[in-house]
């Protein structure tokens, strides 16, 4: 039996190809979503104002590995649920928060002042029942400016409509010399996740995480400002994917002999 080489090796060429694109969150074109910078580094003049209204150097806060949470503190939408699950996961994990890796939580609306920075901090730090550092999570506002240095810098892709913002979340983890090494996408975390993150990140190594898998299987909903799963991508991915085997399956299935 004769095989066309060249259409099934362009066929399996191309297919990689396509699951490739499909793997990616977001597209990179898109106005919401994250789209993944990994091994970049952030910028070292990217400026964030604490509790207490003093102007901090984002890199020189990076002595460990760092859990960088972007959020605004009035949304009403899955900015809750997001920093709620953030302390559910710190609570859970047999990590030390403030010693074996840190948090930092940092709203992207220029118009917000340290009095809710403040008032977030203390209200998420009451949901973790065991004892940690209160270092170990801290809560900052910034200026416009620096709210797009940070932003562009990670790839954190948001849209305003009225008085409010459209945007996704995600828990973003820097090395201490300001590399992007992990996003973990969603408002739910597992605590190995975590543990893989902040072990991979003081290794300084990057890499995706099943929340990956995750995002590809739910998209975020601007207009119920919530995840929803995405039925006709897993559907579309599953018949691709089954079509793709019944065509291997027969071109390389053996012919049968003749018997006379």
């Amino acid at each position: 039996m004769k095989y066309n080489l060249t259409g099934i090796l362009a066929f399996l060429l191309t297919f990689p190809v396509m699951a490739q694109t499909e793997e990616q969150p977001y597209d990179p074109d898109t106005e919401i979503g994250i789209v993944e910078k990994l091994d970049e580094y952030v910028p070292d003049d990217i400026y964030i104002i604490d509790t207490e209204g003093e102007r901090v150097n984002l890199v020189s806060l990076l002595d460990k590995p760092t859990a960088l949470a972007i959020v605004y503190y009035r949304c009403p939408g899955i900015c809750s649920p997001f920093m709620t699950s953030i302390s559910e996961v710190a609570d859970r994990s047999n990590l030390v928060l403030g010693e074996d890796y840190q948090i930092l939580t940092v709203s992207f609306d220029p118009t917000e002042g340290t009095n809710l920075s403040r008032t977030n901090q203390n209200s998420y730090h009451m949901l973790i029942d065991k004892e940690f550092d209160p270092d170990g999570w801290q809560f900052f506002t910034t200026d416009s400016i620096n709210s797009k240095r940070l932003t562009d810098a990670v790839g954190f892709n948001y849209k305003r409509q009225g008085l409010d913002f459209l945007h996704t979340s995600a828990m973003i983890f820097l090395s201490d010399e300001g590399k992007i090494t992990r996003y973990l996408h969603g408002t739910y975390f597992l605590p190995m996740d975590l543990k893989l993150a902040v072990v991979e990140t003081s290794e300084g190594k990057s890499g995706p995480s099943m929340s990956r898998l995750l995002s590809y299987c739910y998209s975020y909903d601007p207009a119920g400002q919530g995840y929803v799963f995405n039925v006709t991508k897993v559907a579309g991915t599953v018949i691709l994917f089954i079509a793709v085997l019944l065509f291997l399956v027969l071109i390389f299935k053996p012919k049968r002999k003749a018997t006379n």
